[in-house]
């Protein structure tokens, strides 16, 4: 008895231990789409859910913050790698998005302070991966193109600069001695923000259109391409909101429109070649973490469509973030158990089962 005990605790701290080394920043996006959900049921109701997602992503976060520090500081050759790896670094680039969308969240509950330490601590991150990412390809990659390496996570560059500007914009409300620095901050990386969205579309049409796709680089993450617009969309809705940027208001009315357009239109283009992937060409449907790039995004377009709606007087936007919400929470929910029979498939195997007696 003694004994199976403790092969039992070996096996989970065998588990746990290989999680650790084998964890990417980019699981942040389970985070990230949590919070985002929470943020619509927030706004949208009901309110239980959105307390539950709020608490699940708040552990989400902190367990995946205890990982990543132990992931930092024992498997430094792994994190270079990452970081020299351009179909990986830009995964980076979810630790700060989800701490901007967590803390965004906080905002709307009446905690800014929280916001506050959230947005500080993905603004560091931020600006090191900014500059350090592109840095490391340009320098230190071990290819001649990084191109076969461009996928959907490096919208996540996008996604945690707009991000950043949502703080920034929600947290004049509870500052608004700092309105000068706050709307300029938030207006300031909205519009990187901008540039970098369309840069980053145009180098994945790029990809598509010079180097064959197949089902296993037809990738999840793909989805950001819908969720980075709608993160824009977002961005630009807490921006109208600020007196301090009235000048600016049909410009960023107009481009949010645009934007919201450009998500709206990438819908169908993403089902139709998640069918392909799997329908066609027959790539299993199993979980993945990579599931989660496909939840945010439904979430953000939830969120964006209902703050777009109500900032321009488009009233048609309510009633379809409603329905984007709900198709939100039902992928939320279908993920989520998949993670879990995943993580009972694994405590059932083979090395865990007691052996039968012969009869």
């Amino acid at each position: 008895m003694t004994s199976d005990a403790e092969s039992s605790r070996k096996g989970y701290a065998g588990r746990v231990t290989a999680g650790i080394r084998d964890l990417h920043p980019s699981y942040f996006a389970f985070v990230m789409a949590t919070g985002i959900i929470s943020t619509g049921a927030f706004l949208l109701g009901p309110a239980w859910l959105s307390l539950a997602l709020l608490v699940i992503a708040s552990i989400g976060f902190v367990v995946l913050i205890a990982a990543l520090v132990i992931w930092l500081a024992r498997y430094r050759s792994r994190v270079v790698a990452e970081l020299q790896a351009p179909e990986r670094a830009f995964g980076f680039f979810a630790i700060s998005a989800s701490c901007d969308l967590l803390g965004a969240r906080f905002a709307a509950a009446g905690h800014p302070t929280v916001t506050a330490v959230l947005a500080c601590m993905a603004a560091l991150v931020w600006f090191a991966l900014t500059y350090g990412v592109p840095a490391s390809l340009l320098v230190a990659r071990q290819r001649d193109s990084v191109l076969g390496g461009i996928d959907g996570t490096w919208l996540l560059w996008a996604v945690a600069t707009q991000s950043l500007s949502i703080d920034a914009a929600t947290l004049l409300a509870a500052w608004p001695s700092q309105s000068g620095l706050l709307a300029t901050t938030a207006v300031a990386l909205w519009s990187v923000g901008l540039l970098l969205y369309v840069l980053l579309v145009a180098l994945i049409w790029q990809r598509w259109l010079t180097i064959a796709v197949t089902a296993a680089t037809l990738s999840p993450p793909y989805w950001i391409l819908m969720g980075a617009a709608a993160t824009t969309v977002l961005a630009g809705s807490e921006i109208l909101t600020l007196p301090a940027v009235s000048a600016i208001a049909g410009f960023v009315k107009g481009t949010c429109f645009v934007f919201w357009s450009v998500g709206t239109w990438f819908i169908p283009l993403l089902i139709v070649l998640g069918l392909w992937r799997h329908a066609l060409r027959r790539w299993p449907l199993r979980y993945e973490a990579e599931l989660w790039t496909v939840v945010f995004p439904l979430g953000m377009y939830s969120v964006a469509s209902l703050s777009f709606g109500k900032a321009a007087g488009l009233s048609f936007m309510e009633p379809l973030s409603r329905g984007a919400l709900w198709v939100a929470v039902a992928a939320w929910l279908l993920v989520a158990a998949a993670g879990l029979a995943r993580l009972a498939q694994a405590g059932l195997s083979p090395s865990r089962r007691r052996p039968t007696r012969a009869a």
